[in-house]
């Protein structure tokens, strides 16, 4: 029996004017995780797209699978395309239905008439079916409020379909539709989970990660590229940019104060990001900070490392406690990468007391030391990039 995949759009049906760019976004990022697989007729109609497989051997499992993490996906379920005739409709849904049905105790059917010209109206069609499914599984009853299987049919424009239960999608928005953002990314829990965020609100990522050999191994760099491929079913295709940061922390020990160490770090970070954001055509920068997590993230210490670039800074996980953040990083499939034991460069030199309320004018004073822009030129200059995903 023929069969597809009904992906709901949800929040892009909200976008007005907007919508069909919305939606063509969404098709081509399906096309794009589902290519490896095989050849799928993709198209849209009534806030559904329909993902279609040219070949029935393709696995739908996987493909379904994959269709999971599409950002801008609400809701998706497999479906049997049937003709729209009442008879056909009897037929196929006991064949279709039955690995599910005879494992049920109750049920009840749902129907959808999009296409008015069909003649039998919803509720004549959820009570013949119902009838038909009684008669091929006695075992079964009917439950209107509290079913084990709800089976739903839809009489559309292309044909009628049959499935069961959808189930939720990523949510969010298509990536793509609300342009592109540097994540900052170490190789602890917060940073992928940051970017994850982000990327479901419609951002395509560049990955900018900072390095520091030979105090920083590359394992340790192995695991920041690990986590990037762990993203990329969520996040899709990104640039992972390298950025050699060894003389820059040597610079900032052997010239500013050891308690602003840590501050002074992060805001070269920062202005490093930003020129390689903006050379990528990037809106903004995204970072993984949660207020009080650590000393470099008091409302102090952000601030000082705000007013370091002029780009917008997203911290999605400003408000969030670990435990929560922790929950999202063991969804996604990060949290095991994240937590072995390979130290970053934001470990290296870390003062004994850093300053966790600094004030701005004693951090430019201390930077007056250095050299911004040849120190930022040169790391820009050394950086090595490649494309996961």
């Amino acid at each position: 029996m023929k069969e597809l995949i009904l992906l709901k759009c949800g929040e892009i049906a909200l976008k007005g004017l907007n919508r069909n760019f919305f939606e063509d976004t969404l098709m081509k990022n399906c096309r794009r995780r589902l290519e490896s697989l095989g050849k799928f007729k993709i198209y849209k109609a009534q806030s559904t797209i329909y993902v279609e497989p040219a070949d029935e051997r393709i696995d739908l499992d996987e493909a379904v699978e994959r269709l999971d993490k599409v950002f801008g996906v609400a809701a998706l379920c497999r479906a049997a395309i049937v003709k729209k005739d009442f008879e056909d409709i009897k037929e196929k849904a006991v064949v279709y239905l039955a690995p599910v049905l005879e494992d049920a105790r109750t049920f009840k059917v749902e129907a959808k008439r999009s296409d008015k010209t069909f003649p039998m109206k919803s509720p004549e069609i959820c009570m013949e079916l119902g009838g038909v499914i009684l008669d091929h599984f006695p075992h079964l009853k009917v439950d209107v409020h509290h079913p084990d299987v709800t089976v739903y049919v839809e009489i559309r424009d292309f044909a009628a379909y049959i499935h069961t239960d959808q189930h939720p999608g990523a949510g969010g928005i298509p990536i793509g539709t609300s342009g592109s953002a540097a994540l900052l990314i170490s190789g602890g829990i917060d940073s992928p989970v940051a970017g994850y965020m982000m990327s479901k609100r419609g951002l395509k990522l560049v990955a900018v990660h900072f390095v520091s050999p030979p105090y920083t191994s590359e394992h340790a760099l192995e695991k920041v590229r690990t986590l990037c491929k762990k993203m990329a079913p969520w996040c899709g295709r990104m640039k992972f940019v390298v950025v050699p940061f060894t003389e820059i922390q040597e610079m900032i020990r052997e010239k500013c104060p050891e308690e602003y160490f840590t501050i002074i770090m992060r805001r070269y970070m920062m202005k490093i990001a930003e020129r390689i954001a903006k050379d990528c055509d990037c809106g903004a920068l995204i970072t993984g900070e949660s207020v009080g997590q650590v000393a470099s993230q008091t409302l102090s210490a952000i601030a000082c490392t705000d007013v370091a670039c002029q780009m917008p800074v997203l911290r999605p996980l400003i408000g969030m406690d670990k435990d929560e953040i922790v929950t999202i990083s063991r969804k996604i499939d990060t949290f095991e990468t994240s937590i072995l034991p390979y130290e970053d460069c934001c470990t290296v030199f870390t003062p004994k007391h850093p300053k966790t309320k600094p004030k701005l004018s004693l951090v430019l004073k201390a930077e007056e030391a250095m050299d911004e822009e040849a120190v930022i030129h040169k790391a820009v200059e050394g950086i090595a990039t490649e494309i996961i995903g």
